[in-house]
């Protein structure tokens, strides 16, 4: 016997946040805070201190 498939609006609350849950998955222990591209165009004070260290060497 074939198993009808339930759409996920109509399944209940606890089920779409489980099937919402494995399609998330997993970072496998990294943290993605420090995954962030940084800002190219941000003023960046630490930026301009490495390139004038740069510069007069």
């Amino acid at each position: 016997m074939r198993t009808q498939m339930v759409p996920l609006d109509k399944r209940s609350k606890k089920e779409q946040r489980a099937y919402h849950a494995r399609q998330r998955g997993s970072w496998y222990g990294l943290s993605p805070v420090t995954r962030t591209v940084p800002n190219r165009k941000a003023y960046d004070r630490n930026w301009l201190k490495q390139r004038d260290r740069r510069d007069d060497a």
